[in-house]
C-alpha cells in the first residue's frame, strides 16, 4: 500500500461484503485479505477475537433509527497493525455480537467498521469519528451504504461522507 493512502482512512482494497454466518469466521476471512493485502501482521486475527470477547463492539443503532442495521467497530491493539484505516465490512447475513454498553446483551449485527489503527493515540479519535458518521449522517446515505450490493459503494459513500 503506498503511503499516499494513508492519509485517507478508507482504502478501496480494504472494503469487504462477507457472507460467513458467524463473528469467528467473519474475523478469519477478514484477517486473512487484511495479511494477504500488508495491512495487518499474522497475530490479528488471534488478538482481534479475544479483544472481541473481553470488549464487546456491538452497536444498538435503533437508537438512532429503529430501522438501520445494528453495527460492531471492532478491533484490536496498535501492535498487530500495519496501518491506519477503517475497514467497512458489509455482512449478507446478520451475525451475532455482543453490546458494547451492556456485554450480556447479544443481538445482530450487518455492518462492520473495523479499525485498524497502528497509532494508538488515535483508536479513540476513530472511534469518534465513526460514530459521528452514524448519528449524523442522512437517512438516505446510511441506508445506501447499509445496502450497497458491492464495495465501490460502499467506498464511494464514505470516501464522500466521512467527516475527517
Amino acid at each position: 500500500m503506498a503511503d499516499t493512502i494513508e492519509q485517507d482512512l478508507f482504502d478501496s482494497s480494504l472494503v469487504f461484503i462477507e457472507d460467513g454466518t458467524d463473528q469467528d469466521t467473519i474475523f478469519k476471512q477478514v484477517s486473512d485479505k487484511l495479511v494477504a493485502l500488508g495491512a495487518v501482521k499474522p497475530d490479528f486475527y488471534q488478538h482481534l477475537g479475544e479483544r472481541e470477547k473481553a470488549y464487546p463492539t456491538g452497536i444498538d443503532m435503533s437508537v438512532v433509527n429503529p430501522d438501520y442495521p445494528n453495527v460492531a467497530i471492532p478491533h484490536t491493539e496498535g501492535e498487530f497493525v500495519n496501518v491506519r484505516k477503517v475497514v467497512p465490512i458489509r455482512l449478507k447475513q446478520p451475525v451475532e455480537f455482543a453490546n458494547m454498553i451492556d456485554p450480556n446483551q447479544k443481538f445482530n449485527v450487518s455492518f462492520l467498521f473495523m479499525i485498524l489503527n497502528n497509532d494508538p493515540e488515535g483508536q479513540a479519535n476513530v472511534l469518534a469519528q465513526i460514530m459521528d458518521f452514524l448519528t449524523t449522517s442522512s437517512e438516505e446515505t446510511l441506508n445506501r451504504l447499509f445496502h450497497a450490493e458491492d464495495t465501490a459503494t460502499i467506498h464511494d459513500i464514505l470516501a464522500t461522507s466521512f467527516k475527517k
